[in-house]
């Protein structure tokens, strides 16, 4: 375990390098944030009205009360989701490639990238939507048991795309193809061991986890000191604190994922990684 955790700070500080040295690869999950925030508001806006006009939906709930419509509705949803995270994912890979080779790259190059691959971006967000859809579905019909296999089938699913966004950002192909070739490259080497050994999800957990307990500190004193302005604040804060976790974990994900397709691909990481980091992270099969 004491291994697990010293190859996630390992990681974390190595993908946090190339991050800290171009700063506005930031901008991408900014984007992407704001944007996912809109289509979530577009599609959960009408939700909210049935909701408040359906006395079935508000007497038993929303799980027994799915109409087929609904899973239509539920596809569209994450198809338009999907679309906007893997298009500025894509043009976060593109800048974060040009940077781990030393080259320079622009935000707009990126954007311009991610709108070359758009129709494989969108093939793509199409399966991924189709997936999630179903397994979801299944999961609504399931009991405890199968809702582990469910869950197991979907973190197999993720794994085995761990690299799609990469492909799309480097190769011109098409959206099973680059499916295909994100199992490809893991299998290569250390797909085997990806949860395990990846780290980077770890070190943000217990960052998570931490800020969550000072947060927590922090407005219980404020409101046993009867301070609304010191509890507004404090939200204030964690609100824009946790905002900007997440957009750098986003990153910090798709740098290191640039990382692992370049050293598969191409035999070298690139700038602030060490190869000998990289093959224990995802020990191979033996």
């Amino acid at each position: 375990m004491a291994g697990k955790f010293a190859r996630s700070w390992a990681l974390l500080k190595a993908s946090a390098e190339v991050l800290r040295s171009d700063k506005s690869l930031l901008v991408f999950p900014l984007m992407s944030g704001i944007c996912t925030l809109i289509v979530a508001a577009t599609f959960l806006t009408p939700v909210g009205f049935e909701y408040l006009n359906d006395e079935r939906i508000r007497a038993y709930g929303v799980a027994h009360h799915v109409a087929p419509s609904h899973y239509v509705f539920l596809f569209l949803f994450y198809l338009a989701q999907y679309t906007v995270i893997i298009f500025f994912n894509t043009a976060l890979a593109s800048v974060a490639t040009a940077r781990l080779r030393g080259d320079e790259a622009s935000v707009s190059e990126g954007l311009a990238v991610a709108r070359s691959r758009f129709g494989s971006i969108l093939g793509y967000a199409v399966i991924a939507a189709t997936v999630g859809t179903l397994l979801r579905s299944l999961q609504e019909r399931a009991g405890w048991l199968g809702r582990i296999v469910i869950g197991m089938i979907g973190l197999a699913w993720t794994v085995a795309t761990f690299l799609v966004v990469p492909v799309l950002a480097n190769e011109d192909v098409g959206p099973l193809e680059a499916v295909q070739r994100s199992v490809d490259l893991l299998r290569r080497s250390w797909g085997e061991n990806l949860i395990g050994n990846a780290g980077i999800g770890f070190a943000f957990g217990f960052i998570t986890m931490a800020a969550v307990l000072a947060v927590t500190l922090l407005a219980i004193a404020a409101a046993t000191a009867h301070s609304i302005p010191l509890l507004v604040m404090v939200v204030a804060v964690a609100l824009i604190g946790f905002a900007l976790l997440g957009m750098i974990q986003s990153s910090l994900q798709v740098v290191y994922a640039v990382a692992l397709y370049r050293y598969v691909d191409e035999g070298e990481a690139g700038g602030g990684f060490d190869q000998a980091m990289l093959k224990n992270a995802f020990r191979s099969r033996t």
